[in-house]
């Protein structure tokens, strides 16, 4: 298709309800099986009349781009328009993308700030609408597969210019940022811009998620109330609490089922999301980056710019979370190759760092099948506990007398990758860059603030910090070949502010984060990094966009971690999740798991073991190795198919599974995570399978973890062919599992 591009023009009169109805623009864009139908109004930015399922070609500029059929327009801006009453207050048939007070919008504004106590409330005197097709060669920032509608109005009174940027992408997902200038003489304070997206009156139920420290992606369910549902994440960081993903959809929507939008916030600092209710029928969802008062002040000409809405949707959650998944594989940076197993030696050794040890750890994690060794915190000057070090990015000679070389040419003789850990933006009090450049450290009028976890943030907006550690890291990359950072964040970031003037610092902090490690990735190409923050605090798509993995949890209990997967699975891929075997008794939650229900558990995802593997006997060693191997054996259909939930009438039985991509082949998990409402188990459906293909399915263990045969129903031990409707309906006879155990099925088509 040629790239086209649309601009409309409009200058409007003052009086706002003498402008007709009909000269309105509606404009229809159509990608990966979502339809938006957005009106450009004649006095505002965009509004959105739909957003969800594909419409017919029929409609509004119908076509896989974007354009204009007058009649259907008029047609179905007439079928739009409510009866008049008393006021636009009270009838609201337009709500933009950025609400605002000057035309009737009685709930949150979409820009707050002010020209000092003025020009507080916007109202447009120019607007003007581009549409862009896909393709466009005129769009350089962002993705050419989307289209897009570019909306700029000027308000000549409070001397503001105000855009949107709404796209459509090729995965099916919305896109959605505003921007602010300043065009008078003096500064323009920005405290607060929030884009929404709309959702329908049938969204009448919320769901998000919250968690903490070990115990992260709890998911909270409840109406969708008249009012607002807001969630604030204040440190710095989405933070471990992160609702990830706010929800809107039917009542009882569930991961095969019930229609339901998402938003999330692509953005890796303090963040709201917001659901509102109005009483004159609006429901919207909506987010924005949190600011300090005072950190945004616009000088004449400046601009802010929000970070990214990313808006789904789905018949079932597994529907919204499979156009997140496509849109990020189909990323030029999106890991291609295998994802490594990795050994980290955190739960094996944490700060005792002997050599002999470690060099034993590693022969063990060769002999098991581990393709990359991670050394965790412990290895830097003064780092024997938590309370000292951080900072000192230099290899401690006490401990290694050799510098790392010994262990990292043992590590690259058995042919594994060298990867180690650091967390370069914090800093211990005890430490030499803390005495040598206080002035170096986040700080208010008050001082540094409280420590949390024994550590301070190191102000990575002061280029002289930022240069230190930059060469710090990059030296050591380049020194012991390091192909892998596990990027710790372990403190939120509480009272961000520049020395010496404290003025706020967090939206600055955050940039400068992904510049630090998009400079080390383009210093050394090839390097991976792992987002870390005290477990899953920093789950985000702006973080993945500078990372190739984020840590879902300190807790790596298989029956905390089957929560936590399916939950941090709706926004990332397998592939991108870091799952981790980890000791028979967990170290965080003191419960005893067989081995085969932490590998089980751990297939789900990009695999690690953080394991004392010297303490393992023979036996152990081989069977960990065994399902080393089945993870490799399928890990290219982990990490590209299309992850599936089934709805299980009692959450004690959990059914999960990734089928290829052209529903070829599936490998699913039944598990028993609590003890059961019903005995025997309610029989197992496999979601996701074609329909007019017949399957074999056959249990997929390593022999020395083969479940009991008189527990497993006849199909398991004799095999069995049935069509993908029957298997997705009917289902088959479960297991006879136990607590806390997990059986596979390799499903393939016959």
């Amino acid at each position: 298709m040629t790239p086209t591009t649309t601009r409309t023009t409009n200058r409007t009169t003052k009086d706002v309800d003498a402008v007709p109805h009909d000269e309105d623009r509606l404009v229809h864009l159509r990608r990966g099986g979502t339809s938006l139908l957005v009106r450009l109004p004649r006095r505002d930015l965009p509004s959105l009349a739909h957003w969800g399922q594909e419409l017919p070609d029929t409609g509004p500029g119908a076509g896989p781009g974007a354009g204009s059929r007058a009649a259907d327009e008029r047609a179905l801006l007439a079928a739009l328009a409510v009866p008049d009453t008393d006021s636009l207050v009270t009838t609201q048939e337009v709500v933009p993308v950025l609400p605002r007070t000057a035309r009737g919008w009685l709930g949150h504004p979409g820009v707050v700030g002010g020209r000092d106590g003025a020009a507080w409330s916007l109202d447009y005197t120019a607007v003007d609408h581009e549409v862009h097709e896909a393709g466009s060669h005129d769009w350089p920032d962002g993705p050419v597969d989307a289209v897009r509608v570019v909306s700029t109005a000027q308000d000549t009174v409070a001397r503001v210019v105000v855009g949107t940027e709404l796209e459509l992408l090729a995965s099916g997902l919305v896109r959605l940022r505003a921007w602010l200038e300043n065009r008078g003489d003096d500064p323009y304070q920005v405290d607060q811009v929030r884009v929404s997206l709309p959702v329908p009156a049938t969204a009448t139920e919320l769901v998000d998620l919250t968690g903490r420290h070990t115990h992260e992606r709890h998911p909270q369910r409840h109406p969708f109330p008249v009012g607002a549902w807001v969630r604030d994440s204040r440190g710095g960081r989405p933070g471990l609490d992160a609702p990830t993903l706010l929800l809107a959809g039917s009542t009882g929507f569930g991961f095969r089922g019930g229609r339901v939008w998402g938003v999330h916030v692509a953005h890796n600092g303090s963040q709201q999301v917001a659901a509102e209710r109005t009483v004159v029928g609006w429901r919207l969802l909506g987010g924005g980056e949190l600011l300090a008062p005072g950190e945004v002040r616009l000088a004449p000409g400046e601009r802010y710019t929000t970070p990214w809405l990313v808006g789904s949707w789905g018949d079932g959650l597994d529907a919204l979370a499979a156009r997140l998944h496509r849109y990020l594989r189909a990323r030029p940076a999106h890991p291609t190759t295998p994802r490594p197993v990795l050994l980290n030696t955190w739960e094996a050794v944490y700060f005792d760092h002997d050599l002999d040890t470690l060099l034993d750890l590693a022969d063990r994690a060769a002999r098991v099948g581990v393709e990359r060794f991670v050394l965790d915190d412990g290895w830097f000057l003064g780092r024997r506990h938590d309370r000292a070090g951080l900072g000192d990015w230099v290899v401690d000679p006490d401990v290694w007398p050799e510098g790392l070389h010994p262990l990292v040419s043992r590590v690259r003789d058995l042919g594994m990758q060298f990867g180690l850990w650091v967390e370069p933006e914090m800093v211990n009090l005890d430490s030499h860059l803390a005495r040598d450049h206080p002035d170096w450290l986040l700080a208010t009028e008050h001082g540094p603030g409280i420590p949390s976890r024994q550590q301070h943030v190191l102000d990575l907006g002061n280029l002289h910090a930022f240069a230190h550690v930059f060469e710090r890291i990059s030296a050591l990359v380049e020194e012991y070949d390091v192909a892998y950072l596990k990027w710790d964040h372990n403190r939120p970031v509480l009272d961000p502010a520049h020395q010496p003037h404290a003025r706020p610092a967090g939206r600055d902090q955050a940039a400068a984060v992904l510049r630090l490690m998009t400079a080390l990735r383009r210093r050394h190409p090839g390097l991976e990094i792992e987002s870390c923050a005290g477990g899953g605090g920093r789950v985000d798509l702006r973080t993945v966009e500078a990372t190739d993995r984020v840590w879902v949890s300190d807790c790596i209990d298989p029956h905390e971690r089957h929560r936590m997967v399916r939950w941090t699975g709706l926004l990332l891929p397998p592939e991108l999740l870091g799952t981790h075997i980890g000791s028979a008794t967990d170290h965080t939650t003191d419960r005893h798991h067989s081995l085969a229900f932490r590998a089980a558990t751990a297939l789900w995802g990009h695999l690690g073991i953080e394991n004392d593997l010297t303490t393992m006997s023979d036996a152990d060693l081989s069977e960990l190795a065994e399902w080393v191997q089945l993870h490799k054996q399928h890990r290219h259909l982990l990490h590209s198919g299309d992850v599936v939930h089934a709805d299980r009438p009692d959450p004690a039985v959990s059914v999960d599974g990734v089928v290829a991509a052209d529903g070829s082949a599936a490998l699913y998990r039944i598990s028993l995570l609590e003890h059961p409402l019903t005995w025997p188990i309610d029989r197992i459906t496999f979601p996701g399978l074609r329909d007019d293909t017949t399957y074999r399915l056959a249990l997929e263990h390593p022999a020395t973890s083969a479940p009991d045969k008189e527990r497993m129903p006849r199909w398991a031990t004799d095999g069995v062919r049935l069509p993908g409707s029957v298997l997705t309906t009917v289902g088959v006879s479960a297991p006879a599992l136990r607590v806390a155990e997990s059986v596979l099925v390799s499903v393939h088509a016959a």
